[in-house]
Formats: structure tokens, sequence, C-alpha cells
């Protein structure tokens, strides 16, 4: 019990550290270096990976949400695909058997210049929390630019701190 307990305690650390790293980083970095150009995505459930084409991605099941992107000024609308569909269709399929395990699960997620953030499990799944956060591949209706050809978005984030640009991998990892 006290493992668990310390495992749980580490997750909150890491959870917190890294919302104020982010926030320091977005707070000092407003233009961001070039980086590489996402074009695919590796997706980690209980360390079972698969790798996506955004072609794969858009044959997905699509949702579109429209937030206001604070560095911007201006409000844009995303389409992708919600992240806690393509958690379940990967092997986080969240019921009354998984419920216990969801509330122990965060989310990594990076982009292709080693930006990271992370988000708890019931952050992304819609039974749970309001939010949408998807795993956007058009931005407008156009290709997502010079944010490569994948990005992770939060609808509820009042700063884009925990948006990843060029995302490469999202990582779910359930603490014991």
């Amino acid at each position: 019990m006290t493992d668990r307990r310390s495992s749980l305690l580490l997750a909150i650390a890491m959870v917190t550290a890294t919302s104020c790293f982010a926030f320091g980083q977005a707070a000092t970095e407003h233009q961001h270096a070039k980086a590489p150009v996402s074009t695919e995505l590796k997706v980690t459930v209980d360390g079972k990976s698969t790798t996506l084409s955004v072609a794969d991605l858009a044959a997905m099941p699509q949702k579109t949400i429209t937030v206001h992107n604070e560095h911007t000024k201006a409000d844009e609308s995303y389409t992708g695909v919600a992240l806690g569909d393509l958690l379940a269709k990967y092997g986080f399929a969240v019921g009354p058997s998984t419920h216990r395990k969801m509330l122990r699960s965060y989310i990594s997620a990076e982009g292709t210049d080693k930006y990271w953030v992370l988000y708890s499990a019931t952050e992304v799944e819609g039974s749970e929390h309001a939010a949408d956060v998807i795993v956007a591949t058009s931005m407008n209706g156009k290709p997502l630019g010079d944010d490569g050809q994948i990005k992770l978005i939060d609808s509820a984030d009042k700063k884009p701190q925990r948006w990843v640009r060029n995302l490469t991998a999202i990582t779910l990892v359930t603490v014991e």
C-alpha cells in the first residue's frame, strides 16, 4: 500500500512540476523554434505501441472544436480524433471494470521538439470530463502548416500551454 501511495504521489508531483514547467516555458517563449514536422503518431497503451499515419487518423471518426488561442488572439477551429476515442481503440477502453485504473493513469504527449505535457486520464475521457482533447490534423479546414501534420488541442485550457505542436507520441501510464 505504501508503494502505491508513493507512486501516486510521484505521479502527482510530476503533473504539478510539468504544469509549472509548461507555464514557465510558455510565459517566456512565445516564438517557437523550428521543429521537425510530425508525420506520424506513436500511441502506447500499457506498453503496447502502434504507429499511425495522418491518413490513419483521418480515417477515424472526427470531431471539430473551436478554441481561443491566447497566443494568436484568435478563435481557431480544429478537426481530429478525440484522444479518449483514440486510447480506447488501442487498448484503454473506459467502463465499469476499468474505472479505478483510469483514476490512476496519466498521459504523456510529446512533440518532435521534445516539448511534452501531462494529462490525467480523466481529463481526456468524455464520460468523466466536459472538455475536449483532440489529436488534430487540420485547422480551419486546412493542414496545420508549421505546427506539423498532427497537433494536440485541449478545449478547456485558457492558454495553449498544454497544446503540443508537431505531436509525435502519446503514452498512457498506469500507476500501480
